[in-house]
């Protein structure tokens, strides 16, 4: 399954990136699990996504919780919960 992945204002900072192409052959069936995946790469990313962090999340840039469900070519994007302009 391919994603696209952004990142915005302090998680972007942390990560080092503002977006990513993501390929995983292991089933991912939330973003909640897309956020687990990445958290477990460890270091900025586990700082930047940890799961007590205030973090907000959308699924094809429609805010949604962990709950919701992806599929090919979604894309996923996580920013902080007051981003300035």
């Amino acid at each position: 399954m391919k994603i696209n992945l952004r990142f915005f204002a302090s998680v972007r900072e942390l990560v080092g990136t503002a977006q990513e192409v993501l390929e995983v052959s292991a089933p991912l069936r939330t973003v909640g699990d897309v956020r687990s995946l990445l958290i477990a790469r460890g270091g900025n990313w586990e700082s930047a996504l940890a799961q007590g962090r205030a973090l907000r999340m959308a699924l094809n840039q429609v805010m949604c919780d962990a709950d919701a469900v992806i599929a090919e070519g979604d894309e996923v994007a996580f920013f902080p919960p007051v981003t300035g302009g």
